[in-house]
């Protein structure tokens, strides 16, 4: 049975300012669950129906309990609650990934995901970028938050110290598929309204573009996709 103060506790996860202050944030279903309990995340709570994660021992609730405390429209079978980590600013050498305020969380997520899958153990984020532990952004990314280096900086003051040739995706770029690009490198992406900030834009060596190939009015690529494609021309180099 879950508590009112549990509910109360869960439900303001949803906001940042309380991941924050409890230091905790929502994992749902029973993928994401079993990925962040395999990783370095430590686990502080799990809320589960009947006959799941019974070596955890969680507490058991009901299918209506669970939809009290679940951010999703159908609530899975099981709720956690993991500690955010404090050493979020790890580093490591190679091709990085840099989001310059990304509002969306599926966006976001999406990312994490593509670094996951491409590999790429850093992506830094300017201090605008949504929350990485948004109960959203952790459902898109599947587990592969628990793979991922998540920064949150100051993105000018970041680029100034950072040796890599810096990329950065632009409408009125060199098309990417004319570029040699090296394999270790920074790629930054945009704002999905604004695109990249001044600030930033300063710092950039080499802009490129996705070349539009079609003759529709689309005005751009979601920044997700765009991000797919940019950093797959980069890994097949």
């Amino acid at each position: 049975m879950v508590s009112k103060s549990q509910i109360k506790l869960i439900t303001s996860l949803a906001q940042k300012k309380y991941r924050q202050q409890h230091g905790l944030f929502v994992v749902e279903g029973l993928k994401g669950i079993f990925e962040f309990l395999e990783s370095n995340f430590a686990l502080h709570s799990l809320f589960a129906l009947e006959g799941f994660f019974t070596e955890e021992q969680p507490t058991e609730v009901t299918l209506a309990e669970l939809k009290k405390i679940s951010f999703l429209k159908t609530p899975q079978k099981a709720l956690a609650l993991f500690e955010i980590p404090e050493d979020l600013n790890r580093t490591e050498a190679g091709f990085q990934l840099i989001l310059d305020d990304v509002r969306d969380p599926g966006n976001l997520g999406t990312l994490i995901r593509l670094c996951d899958w491409y590999g790429i153990k850093n992506l830094v984020c300017s201090k605008e970028t949504v929350d990485c532990f948004n109960p959203k952004v952790v459902q898109a990314t599947m587990g592969s938050l628990t793979r991922v280096n998540l920064i949150y900086t100051d993105l000018p003051k970041y680029l100034v110290e950072q040796e890599l040739p810096i990329y950065a995706a632009f409408m009125d770029g060199e098309s990417v598929y004319k570029e040699e690009l090296p394999q270790d490198a920074i790629l930054i992406l945009g704002n999905e309204a604004n695109g990249i900030s001044d600030a930033v834009a300063e710092k950039i060596q080499h802009k490129i573009s996705i070349p539009q190939f079609g003759q529709s009015t689309t005005e751009s690529l979601n920044v997700a996709i765009a991000g797919a494609i940019l950093v797959s021309e980069f890994k097949r180099c």
